[in-house]
């Protein structure tokens, strides 16, 4: 190929270019719109459902919620939870910390086991009702927390894990 047919080639190539990129500044620049200054619609934000972890806690039954919750169920849905925590009497702590007696005891009150600083602010007790507003999203309950399980969403699952941890314990609370 020869230095003439190259020229042709690239000058083919720059006026393609030239065409594509003009075209569209000839196009913004005839039709021009101008955008709004306010949106077409507006998204409303309903702040109750961001407080309801919060406040489930203070909303819930205990008592009522409890009942709903079986022993036997529980240890079967706790055994989402022990891919990362034991309940056993003197079982070991893995990616969590073991929960045996944790009912009745401070959050992050072990000391062999190194907790979220979100956890370490955290100043209250597990109480039926802290754990009930724990697990419904754990995330959502203990901002900061490095805890990445979704929750539990059903009632029953949550009443029944309860039980079954207070089970687990060698001074279980007393039900309400």
């Amino acid at each position: 190929m020869d230095s003439f047919e190259i020229n042709k080639i690239v000058a083919v190539v720059l006026v393609v270019l030239i065409v594509v990129f003009g075209i569209g500044k000839i196009s913004d620049i005839v039709f021009h719109v101008k955008k709004p200054n306010t949106s077409s619609y507006k998204v409303q934000i309903s702040t109750a459902s961001t407080n309801q972890a919060s406040n489930a806690s203070q909303e819930v039954d205990i008592k009522a919620l409890l009942a709903l919750g079986d022993v036997d169920h529980g240890k079967n849905v706790f055994k989402k939870c022990s891919a990362c925590h034991s309940v056993k009497k003197g079982g070991k702590n893995k990616i969590g910390p073991a929960l045996y007696s944790v009912l009745g005891r401070n959050v992050a009150a072990l000391t062999n086991y190194k907790y979220s600083k979100a956890f370490i602010g955290y100043t209250k007790t597990w109480t039926f009702g802290e754990m009930n507003a724990f697990l419904i999203k754990p995330q959502a309950h203990i901002k900061g927390t490095k805890m990445a399980f979704a929750g539990l969403k059903k009632e029953k699952d949550r009443a029944s894990v309860i039980l079954f941890m207070n089970q687990n314990s060698d001074n279980p609370l007393p039900l309400p």
